[in-house]
This record gives C-alpha cells, sequence and structure tokens, in this order.
C-alpha cells in the first residue's frame, strides 16, 4: 500500500474524531500516565490492517510501542492476542476507536473474501471485487480484498473502460461504443462490456471487447455463452452474486466473479482493545 495515501486517510480520521483533541482523556488522565493495553480478537477471521492500526498509533505519538503477534492474511481465534501496546495512556485513549474502526473494517473484509475463496477451490473461478466501496476509503479496502484472496478489479475509472448498459443507452450501440473507446483510449487499455443476453455477448466479441461482463444473466444463459466463447475472450459474472450462486458459477466455468458485498456488506470482525 501507498504510505502517504495511507498516512493522508488516518490524519484525516484524527481530525474528524478529535478536532479539538480528546477532551475525556487529556483533562482526566495525568498527562505522564503510561499504559500498556492489548489487541484481542472476539471472534474468528481473517486479520487486515494490523500495520494500519499501528501507523494510527505512531502518527498519534510515535514513541507509543506496538508489536503484533499476527500478519495480515492469517486466521485468528475468538481470544487471540493480536498485538501489545505500551505508551501513553493518553495517546493510547486516543488511537483506540480510529484504529479499531480501520481493524475491525479491514478484517471483516478480508474474511468475506475468504468464504468466496474457500466456496471456489476446485475451479478456475477467481473473485473480483468492486468500485463499490467507503468513499475515500477503497485503498484499504481493496487492499483487504486482496489479503483475503480475492483479486481486484479496476481501482478506479482511470484504469480500464467497462461499457455499461447506462453508456449504451447514450451512445447506442456495442459496437459503436467499442469503436469509440478502441479511438480514443490510450493504446493498451483493456475494454470490458457489460452485456445481459447472448446476442450482446456476440457483438461485443465481434467488435473486439478484451472482456466480457455477464451482468444478472441466468446460469443456463451463461453455460451457452462459456459453451460459444471457448476461452477466446475472459469472462465475468455479476449481479447479486451470494457463496451458493458462486458455486453454482463456477461450475460453469466463468473466468470471475465480482462480488459487490465484499466491501458493500460485510460484517466487521470483532476485535477489542483492552487496557491491562
Amino acid at each position: 500500500m501507498d504510505i502517504e495515501k495511507i498516512d493522508s486517510i488516518i490524519k484525516a480520521a484524527i481530525k474528524e474524531d478529535m478536532p479539538q483533541g480528546d477532551i475525556t482523556s487529556e483533562n482526566i488522565i495525568p498527562l505522564d500516565s503510561d499504559s500498556e493495553a492489548v489487541l484481542i480478537a472476539q471472534e474468528k477471521g481473517v486479520l487486515a490492517g494490523i500495520d494500519v492500526a499501528e501507523r494510527v498509533f505512531k502518527i498519534i505519538d510515535p514513541f507509543v510501542s506496538f508489536e503484533n503477534f499476527f500478519k495480515d492474511g492469517q486466521v485468528v481465534e475468538r481470544g487471540d492476542k493480536l498485538a501489545e501496546l505500551l505508551g501513553n495512556s493518553i495517546s493510547l485513549l486516543k488511537g483506540e476507536r480510529i484504529a479499531l474502526n480501520f481493524l475491525q473494517r479491514m478484517s471483516g473484509i478480508a474474511s468475506l473474501t475468504r468464504k468466496f475463496v474457500k466456496a471456489l477451490e476446485g475451479s478456475k473461478t477467481k473473485v473480483l471485487d468492486t468500485r463499490k466501496t467507503t468513499p475515500g476509503l477503497r485503498i484499504l479496502e481493496k487492499y483487504a480484498v486482496k489479503v483475503g484472496g480475492g483479486e481486484n478489479h479496476r481501482f478506479s475509472l482511470s484504469d480500464m473502460a467497462l461499457i455499461k448498459d447506462n453508456h449504451l443507452r447514450l451512445v447506442g450501440s456495442i459496437p459503436k461504443a467499442i469503436k469509440l473507446a478502441k479511438e480514443k483510449v490510450k493504446p493498451g487499455t483493456k475494454i470490458e462490456v457489460e452485456t445481459n443476453n447472448f446476442d450482446e455477448v456476440k457483438e461485443a466479441v465481434q467488435s473486439g471487447a478484451d472482456m466480457i461482463m455477464l451482468d444478472n444473466m441466468s446460469l443456463e444463459g451463461m453455460g451457452e455463452v462459456v459453451r460459444w466463447i471457448k476461452g477466446r475472450v475472459p469472462l465475468e459474472a455479476s449481479g447479486n452474486i451470494d457463496l451458493i450462486k458462486a458455486k453454482k458459477i463456477a461450475s460453469i466455468g466463468i473466468d470471475y466473479v465480482s462480488v459487490g458485498v465484499l466491501t458493500h456488506s460485510f460484517k466487521s470482525l470483532n476485535i477489542n482493545m483492552e487496557f491491562l
């Protein structure tokens, strides 16, 4: 991850959480008080964001000691001590909620992603994320998907041309949209087209699309496409995909499933910070 971008996100979170300091801790805790604290997992899951959590405390107070016992990507169990902190009590209190917010959410995303990855084991199908991320936190959330074993789709609208239904309503047709994209985007930029039926898939392939998205298509329809494509163009299935549906799609031979719930409907992993 880009440390400068991560630091800017953390600093914005700090400013949001204490625009004029921590008026509770700063007024009732002695300035010279030091404490030891631990981060403890309250449930099983995949850890993600432990280094981000450490960075929160280091930005607040460079003298805080942070020793982690697990790395991102490792499975943690209920009761596992994830890290031990030692430092100024006020500094630890200031960083507690911000660090946990990042750590819990990122670990929740990684844990859900790992479930999808496990469900697809034995198939060639890969799990992709989407741009359905929390504004301003995309770099962290997409990192968490990678930690969970998934793959990142485009990071932003600038990364690849993805021609979707609203584009087609404005442009008029798949061939015209692909032609315009090929003429105007930077050479080497991939062009993907969202399709809803077999005829649109044919149009997209014959017009030179680099990747085809099968949006809310039936399993039977996807199977027909796979048999016709024969591996010529990568296929991505999308549209309200859960674990059960993902398994069925994988059995057909689709290359990718894009799963929006990874970053918009995940459950944060329960992690606590306890002072000793």
